[in-house]
């Protein structure tokens, strides 16, 4: 049957990839990006029913996206909640810009989105599914990426609270924790933490690889396929986790 499905931070990486593996599925898919030419090209490469400009900080703007959703294509069936920011730095040169920026997208974004999408899902009385993207670092605190790794350690203890809050309402909430995947993200990273370390970008892959058990990065479609399971209903019975998609890296 088909679902619609709203994804946050479609555009490109994990979220695009996620876009199109729910598509391919078919559901019926609507994109969200802070840039709407952005979230239009996505929408046009994978036949996309509607592409939105939404920048998930901004309470008006998750609002009224979530509403012109609902009014378009009658419902929202599963959201996820991808959007997400990074920038890297040593703890103690952090700024509050720094941290904002990271709480701000990764914590609050997430907030806003999944807030909005359990409302509409309580008014219909339910089910509905919340998947949102946390990451390796929502498990294991990450060098330079202390404001980071605690934004994501938020987004995990939110998706656990909201899990047990909507469970008795057939609402699912899970999240994703990613590793080392290749993205438009990661390529900023790499240059970062080379540069942090003093060491080259190439030496910065080979430790994310040799980090890595399965022995390779990975792939923004490593992740889709756990975030289409989370979000079916082979996972009918899975709620509040923070489900490892990280080849290895973290085993717990």
């Amino acid at each position: 049957m088909s679902r619609v499905v709203l994804v946050t931070g479609a555009a490109s990486g994990i979220g695009l990839a996620c876009a199109k593996a729910f598509q391919r599925r078919g559901d019926t898919l609507a994109v969200a990006d802070l840039s709407r030419d952005d979230a239009e090209q996505a929408a046009s490469d994978i036949g996309a029913a509607m592409a939105l400009q939404m920048d998930v900080r901004d309470e008006a703007q998750v609002t009224a996206g979530v509403s012109a959703v609902v009014e378009r294509l009658g419902r929202i069936d599963v959201l996820h909640a991808n959007a997400g920011v990074s920038n890297m730095k040593p703890a103690v040169e952090l700024t509050v810009d720094d941290w904002n920026f990271n709480f701000d997208v990764n914590a609050r974004g997430v907030f806003l989105t999944n807030r909005e999408a359990a409302k509409h899902f309580l008014k219909r009385g339910g089910p509905g599914v919340i998947v949102n993207t946390a990451s390796l670092a929502a498990k294991v605190g990450a060098p330079f990426l202390a404001h980071y790794s605690a934004s994501k350690f938020a987004v995990l203890g939110w998706t656990q609270a909201l899990a047990r809050e909507m469970a008795p309402h057939g609402i699912r909430v899970n999240a994703v924790c990613p590793g080392f995947v290749k993205t438009p993200m990661q390529d900023r990273e790499v240059a970062w933490e080379a540069e942090l370390r003093g060491i080259t970008p190439k030496e910065v892959i080979a430790d994310y690889i040799g980090q890595t058990p399965l022995g390779r990065l990975q792939t923004p479609e490593d992740v889709a396929g756990a975030v289409v399971f989370l979000a079916s209903d082979d996972a009918r019975f899975m709620t509040g986790q923070g489900i490892n998609v990280t080849g290895g890296v973290y085993m717990t």
